[in-house]
């Protein structure tokens, strides 16, 4: 597992939907091509967080003695930090508007992951251009599905054996047809949202998996995999009919970036704060639009200090809250020692 930069390209990615969000959140340019352009950097941000978690987290499970052992090891990574940015602003809304069935239809909801159902709290954010409170974490529901799903993907490669790769065509193949069939054929306002749930983004996770299972030819050819990569990537964006090649496009990109030659700039040295940006800086942004810092400062101001306070929230919540809950052995805890 060491020697690649997965940590540098995780943070990388979280800070691409932060800045889009800030973007989005002030209304800075309303659907215009600065909105549209970071919407675009953010969606391939999100793949790629579903492509590194599809290799890391099968890398997990192949380390793991049980199936036991690995869904600990995931609780005790993603469940602290989050239920923390729940509790949070529910307290804090608690506080503000007393409205104690409100707050904890919002926690009941959100603590299983259920977003949907209460993405808004009282008194909090109602007028802002979007309300909720926390709009980044629809992708946690999607991440947990994924980590329940890959036991049993795992069990079927194995039953394949050496045609197990055909699993993970098939799950590609499936996925690509549900995010790009469902919007044409229900033809409602639902269809979107739901074309983006997990069957929409296996595709992007089946690629990870095969990240994993190539890991040791990617680590020695990585120029190979990131000229297949952005070739396959540029298809993706140059023809409506070849979009369906962007997930294992931008799997090989990510590859060429984590394996190139060079200084693995470890970006974990101090702290592995990627999830805390990716979970943290919604919220963070919304209250300070709430309290009028943009349009008293400007965005430019205002994205720095929105940037200082999301760093330092996550730095913070990486060492009081994430590195505790992490076994001694962890690659987390190792990296950022």
């Amino acid at each position: 597992m060491s020697g690649n930069r997965f940590d540098l390209i995780r943070l990388v990615l979280a800070t691409a939907v932060f800045a889009y969000h800030a973007v989005a959140l002030t209304a800075l340019d309303p659907f215009g091509p600065l909105e549209s352009g970071l919407a675009v950097a953010a969606e391939l941000s999100i793949q790629g967080f579903f492509i590194v978690s599809g290799a890391l987290v099968a890398g997990s499970l192949a380390r793991s003695k049980t199936v036991a052992n690995y869904t600990g090891k995931r609780i005790r990574r993603l469940y602290p930090a989050y239920a923390t940015v729940i509790l949070i602003p529910a307290v804090v809304s608690l506080a503000l508007t007393g409205n104690a069935a409100g707050v904890a239809r919002y926690v009941g909801a959100n603590l299983v992951f259920l977003n949907f159902l209460s993405p808004d709290l009282p008194g909090l954010f109602a007028e802002g251009r979007f309300t909720a409170v926390n709009g980044a974490l629809w992708t946690l529901k999607v991440e947990v599905m994924f980590y329940i799903a890959l036991p049993v993907i795992a069990v079927l490669m194995r039953a394949f054996g050496r045609a197990g790769w055909v699993v993970l065509a098939l799950l590609y193949a499936g996925g690509e047809a549900w995010r790009h069939l469902v919007p044409v054929l229900l033809q409602n306002s639902q269809a979107p949202e739901l074309a983006r749930q997990l069957p929409g983004q296996l595709a992007f996770f089946a690629s990870g998996i095969a990240l994993w299972g190539l890991w040791r030819v990617a680590k020695a050819r990585p120029m190979l995999f990131g000229a297949v990569g952005l070739l396959l990537l540029a298809a993706s964006f140059a023809h409506p009919y070849a979009a369906p090649l962007r997930a294992a496009g931008l799997a090989g990109t990510i590859a060429a970036i984590a394996f190139l030659p060079g200084p693995v700039l470890n970006a974990a040295r101090f702290g592995d704060v990627s999830y805390g940006v990716y979970i943290t800086h919604f919220p963070i942004l919304q209250a300070m639009i709430m309290a009028g810092l943009f349009v008293q400062l400007g965005f430019a101001a205002g994205f720095t200090i929105a940037a200082l306070f999301v760093f330092a929230a996550s730095f913070l919540l990486w060492h009081l809250i994430e590195k505790p809950a992490l076994r001694p052995s962890s690659h987390y805890r190792q990296v950022a020692s």
